[in-house]
């Protein structure tokens, strides 16, 4: 993912969470990272993963679907980000250490 572009869209409802990356999925070569995630009081988020271009127009396509039919909080673009990041978004837990015997 080192050489990829991280969106991130929340939104104010899953309905228009939906339809945001329904338009952003047709829009660009992008990919949908994992599933969409309902945070709380309302509040729902998704990430998608392409190459930056790809990510920034697609962003934009699913922030103005979404802000016709509800409340977008959130529109955000990590250029190249950290391999940490990537091990964030796509939820892949670090290695333990192997368990040292005496």
């Amino acid at each position: 993912m080192a050489k990829e572009a991280v969106g991130l869209l929340e939104t104010r409802g899953l309905c228009c969470l939906v339809s945001g990356i329904d338009a952003a999925l047709k829009a660009a070569n992008v990919q949908l990272a994992g599933p969409m995630k309902n945070v709380g009081s309302a509040l729902c988020n998704a990430v998608i993963v392409g190459d930056v271009a790809a990510v920034k127009a697609a962003l934009d396509a699913a922030a103005d679907t979404a802000s016709q039919l509800g409340e977008v909080v959130s529109a955000h673009v990590i250029a190249r980000p950290d391999d940490a990041v990537g091990q964030i978004v796509s939820g892949d837990k670090p290695k333990a250490a192997p368990a040292r015997r005496k």
